[in-house]
């Protein structure tokens, strides 16, 4: 059996061990895949029967020239770089990673609030640069500091990790509202259901947790800031298309919102010509709330786990029927 890991940098940069799938067959590992490079990907593919992808897409053309190629898996739960359609005509189960970044990426989501709430590292800096050294008084600031009990957070996809984030706003006081198609009953106990109208004319802090679908892509742009209250706080750690960027960052140097918490981008790695990077109190983080080593090792964990259920001719977490 030949395994091939397209992209494994990410996942294991050196702190975690391929030993789980070296068990499992012949494993050849590439750091990196040129995400662009169609040759490349099916070169390095060649005769494997089974592919590790993140990020390096897997399409029609590059299935139709690896026919020896019986299954993939996606080391991520995200697994919109696969033409699932393709590889279920194909007899192909593509597995994905479910749930295992859900208290990191709830986590992160409330340290980016809490960032801009505070805005730690920026007064450290000025500390350490030596303006309380030479300060006329015993404190200064340089951004409003926010308290965030009573006000209300809006989350806008109340799954597992929306819950996580919500659970945790809640922990600190915040009234918590969510808007998802899948109601629940144990997300009714954390949080008020509302429609998105509602949601986004109360929320003081709106939290993006939704999946990246087509119903769902430019979620917040123009039209949905316009019906939010003046001075709200907007994070997404969930998928960058969630946000038109170019609304965001005409609303944050308006006003109109206070402060955007973003750990994602439409494209990935951000483009030096992004709006976001000069936009006033935009808080920009790469991509990092799911990158815990704890997360990473469930997500090695898995992808054995995902192998060996293939194996055993009952492949599980398959995400294409």
């Amino acid at each position: 059996m030949k395994i091939v890991v397209l992209d494994g940098y990410t996942e294991n940069p050196g702190d975690l061990s391929w030993e789980p799938l070296k068990q499992l067959g012949d494993l050849t590992v590439y750091d990196r895949t040129p995400v662009s490079d169609r040759e490349e990907i099916i070169r390095r593919i060649g005769d494997a029967q089974v592919v590790f992808t993140n990020k390096t897409p897997l399409d029609r053309q590059v299935m139709e020239a690896c026919p020896g190629l019986k299954f993939i898996s996606v080391l991520a739960t995200g697994y919109n770089v696969v033409d699932v359609a393709c590889a279920r005509e194909r007899g192909i189960p593509v597995s994905n990673i479910p749930s295992y970044g859900t208290d990191a990426v709830g986590q992160f989501a409330i340290a980016l609030l809490l960032e801009i709430c505070h805005h730690i590292g920026h007064h450290d800096q000025a500390v350490k640069a030596g303006r309380w050294t030479s300060s006329p008084d015993w404190c200064f600031w340089d951004y409003p500091l926010i308290e965030l009990a009573g006000k209300t957070m809006g989350v806008i996809g109340f799954g597992r990790i929306g819950r996580k984030t919500g659970q945790i706003a809640a922990a600190m006081g915040m009234k918590v509202l969510a808007y998802d198609r899948n109601e629940t009953e144990e997300g009714r106990q954390l949080a008020e259901y509302t429609d998105l109208d509602t949601l986004l004319a109360r929320s003081d802090v709106i939290a993006l947790h939704c999946p990246l679908f087509p119903e769902t892509e430019g979620i917040i742009c123009r039209e949905t800031i316009a019906k939010m209250k003046d001075g709200v706080i907007i994070l997404n750690n969930s998928r960058g298309p969630l946000i038109v960027e170019a609304d965001l960052a005409e609303a944050l140097n308006a006003g109109k919102v206070y402060a955007a918490g973003l750990d994602v981008a439409r494209e990935e790695p951000i483009p030096a010509d992004s709006p976001l990077l000069t936009a006033r109190n935009c808080i920009l983080t790469p991509h990092i709330s799911w990158a815990p080593r704890e997360s990473r090792q469930r997500i090695m964990d898995m992808s054995a786990e995902n192998l060996r259920a293939y194996l055993a001719g009952t492949p599980i977490h398959v995400v294409n029927g």
